[in-house]
């Protein structure tokens, strides 16, 4: 079973958007994985684009591995994607529960 369980196991954790906000401003980096389109429509203050359809392409590019990432999305689906890629190639992500829908709703800044 022990083999099983790893094997499943999630390798990222999930915070609220209060305890993002508060990671980002101790230096985590917020990057938003929704499309182009919905990033300029709105999002998080300080999010750094890179929309889930060009991760793969440009993730090692642009994302350190000894910086903390927080991956935000519209409702928490994309972002737990991206952070299970991520995490699978070694990074140390934390997906933001409830993305930037929950932001807005906790009156957090938005761009």
């Amino acid at each position: 079973m022990g083999f099983f369980s790893n094997l499943f196991k999630k390798k990222y954790e999930s915070v609220s958007v209060e305890a993002a906000r508060e990671l980002q401003q101790s230096g985590a980096v917020l990057i938003d994985v929704r499309e182009t389109s919905e990033y300029r429509a709105g999002h998080a203050v300080g999010a750094r684009s890179l929309p889930l359809s060009n991760l793969s392409s440009r993730y090692e590019r642009e994302l350190a591995k000894e910086r903390d990432i927080l991956v935000i999305c519209q409702s928490g689906a994309r972002s737990a994607q991206a952070c299970n890629y991520l995490s699978g190639m070694g990074y140390k992500v934390t997906n933001v529960s409830g993305g930037t829908a929950a932001w807005r709703r906790a009156g957090l800044p938005i761009s």
